[in-house]
């Protein structure tokens, strides 16, 4: 007999839920500040990703000084207009248009770091893959926006910032990267697709042309996985 771990059908459905309806939110923050015991559970919730090693690299930077936040918008505001210079005619326009951060209007920002010491010279599982304390940290980063999302909370990324100057502008020591910068808060509403598909930016690709079989390019063997694949959802 094959035990069962799985969850009952409505524990399934809210963790599938939150995985499709997360959102990268950066325009519909609202003014209400999230209380503490739910931080606390969102953090909680990231500390308990999976980490090679157990090595458990990342710190949370709590940050709600308006001082510190206009410093890291205006960080923002210098590094986008130079992004913007890589696109012309109508998709510049379209990314000049693009809200692409909630700094300011959100009511908490959260910067979660990696610590590229942490665990040591030699952690167990990283002497071949130097860069799994990066991929640990990315894992906290995913538990804590799944957790937002049961929580009703909306959560944007801000990946347009220079690392090394914002880690200046929080002070990180110097093995300390500042891996996600966040912003955190409810929201007047989840759209029902990405922000960037919405505007026409990008579009989701078809998990059936994502799915190789035992190498790169090849067929799968599975006739039934390759059938029902091809007749999934997006």
């Amino acid at each position: 007999m094959i035990p069962d771990h799985a969850f009952s059908q409505p524990q399934r459905d809210g963790l599938y839920r939150a995985i499709h309806e997360r959102r990268d939110v950066r325009a519909q923050f609202l003014p209400d500040p999230v209380p503490t015991e739910v931080l606390v559970r969102l953090l909680d919730a990231a500390h308990h990703a999976p980490s090679v090693g157990f090595m458990q690299p990342w710190d949370f930077l709590v940050i709600d000084s308006l001082a510190v936040r206009e410093q890291v918008h205006r960080l923002f505001q210098r590094e986008n207009a130079k992004a913007a210079e890589h696109y012309a005619n109508g998709r510049g326009e379209l990314y000049r248009r693009l809200k692409l951060e909630g700094i300011l209007e959100s009511p908490l920002n959260l910067c979660i770091t990696c610590d590229r010491s942490r665990g040591g010279e030699h952690v167990l599982g990283r002497n071949s893959i130097v860069e799994t304390d990066l991929f640990s940290t990315c894992l906290a980063v995913q538990n804590l926006w799944l957790a937002a999302r049961a929580e009703g909370i909306g959560v944007g990324w801000v990946s347009i910032l220079d690392q090394y100057e914002l880690a200046s502008i929080l002070n990180l020591p110097e093995q300390v990267y500042p891996l996600a910068y966040l912003c955190l808060g409810y929201v007047s509403e989840f759209h029902d697709r990405p922000e960037l598909a919405r505007h026409g930016w990008r579009q989701r690709l078809p998990l059936a042309e994502l799915v190789h079989g035992n190498g790169w390019g090849e067929p799968l063997l599975d006739a039934a996985l390759d059938e029902a694949l091809a007749g999934g959802t997006s």
